[in-house]
């Protein structure tokens, strides 16, 4: 299912950038990140994308400083950290916006299981649905589903672009860098 553009009156950016394994964008509003595209696309199709899809948002690079700084250090085999970077997420209280809180406290270079998720958030009968709403994480990097795989050590899906070949590919990078 495409995505529909994001209708919206807040102040809205969006900015595309260059990283060791090509352009990655994102999108933000008044709270921080609201998207993140990892590197797949040609530097003019991802710009054309996040300005479709954010019609109100104006190109700009300041909010995303420690983003792109982040990043292009990551794609460089640097183990970092994307706690600092402020991003929209759902309320905590509900159950994506604990799954989402709890896979950003995932270290760098590790893995765990989407039923460990579920029973991080008390609701260790929840995996599948944990691994539902990791499909739907439009922040990966800063919320690194990369890093939550199937119990039996299968990677699971990748709803990034470049699928699980991408998902592979940053878990490689994060076990020879960390």
């Amino acid at each position: 299912m495409a995505k529909q553009p994001l209708q919206s009156d807040k102040e809205l950016y969006y900015t595309v950038w260059t990283t060791a394994w090509g352009p990655m964008g994102a999108a933000a509003g008044p709270g921080g990140i609201t998207r993140i595209e990892l590197p797949h696309y040609q530097p003019d199709d991802l710009e054309q994308l996040l300005a479709w899809e954010h019609p109100n948002a104006r190109r700009a690079d300041e909010p995303f400083e420690t983003l792109i700084e982040l990043s292009r250090r990551y794609f460089s085999a640097e183990p970092v950290d994307f706690a600092d970077v402020a991003c929209e997420l759902p309320p905590p209280g509900g159950f994506t916006g604990k799954v989402f809180r709890a896979c950003r406290e995932i270290p760098y270079g590790q893995t765990r299981s989407y039923s460990y998720l579920a029973k991080a958030i008390s609701r260790p009968d929840a995996a599948r649905a944990v691994a539902a709403a990791m499909g739907r994480n439009p922040l990966p990097l800063v919320i690194p589903c990369h890093r939550v795989t199937y119990a039996d050590g299968r990677l699971g899906g990748f709803s990034a672009a470049g699928g699980e070949t991408l998902k592979r590919r940053m878990l490689d990078l994060e076990s020879r860098a960390g």
